[in-house]
């Protein structure tokens, strides 16, 4: 499997310099796609079985769940170089922010099933799933996505390189015979 490295390599020097400044962005895309797929799964296993009458409770399990996962992967890869603040602060905002793009992400949904009864006026199960689908995973991703895009970067992950920072002064901080080592040297 390509590293990112020999893919960046790979590409035309004006996409090349375009990926590398909005690393960023891609790395979010990329966790987002993974979770989608997770969250699709969760979901469809579940309001085509035991929630079948639900899929708004379905929706937002499978959306919890998928949220625990983008925590990790966000966190340690995609704004692995940001942070800014203390780690329970972080997660405590990523999981609000990520609970508010669950609903815009349900809302869609929501409207369907409440406001037009799409389950009562759906004639074959392929219709529903296909509602649900472009609902769900295009609509509502969507506007989730641009949502906590933005959110994440400005609330939970504020500040580019904080966490190489604080490694630096972590690392510092370990030895303090480091700091009277260097003064020592010619």
């Amino acid at each position: 499997m390509p590293t990112i490295a020999s893919v960046l390599q790979r590409l035309p020097t004006p996409l090349r310099d375009l990926a590398i400044r909005h690393s960023e962005l891609i790395k979010f895309a990329i966790v987002g796609g993974t979770t989608m797929v997770f969250d699709l799964v969760i979901f469809y296993s579940l309001s085509l079985t035991v929630l079948e009458q639900k899929p708004v409770i379905a929706k937002i399990i499978s959306g919890v769940l998928a949220t625990l996962l983008s925590y990790f992967l966000n966190r340690e890869w995609a704004f692995k170089h940001r942070g800014g603040r203390e780690r329970h602060h972080e997660a405590l905002l990523f999981f609000a922010i990520s609970g508010v793009g669950v609903l815009i992400a349900a809302g869609p949904l929501w409207i369907a099933n409440n406001v037009f009864d799409i389950r009562d006026t759906s004639e074959s199960l392929t219709t529903v799933v296909i509602i649900d689908f472009v609902l769900n995973y295009i609509i509502g991703n969507l506007l989730q996505m641009a949502f906590r895009f933005w959110a994440l970067r400005r609330f939970a992950f504020p500040e580019d390189n904080a966490r190489t920072i604080l490694e630096v002064d972590a690392e510092r901080n370990e030895d303090p015979t480091d700091a009277a080592d260097a003064l020592d040297q010619p």
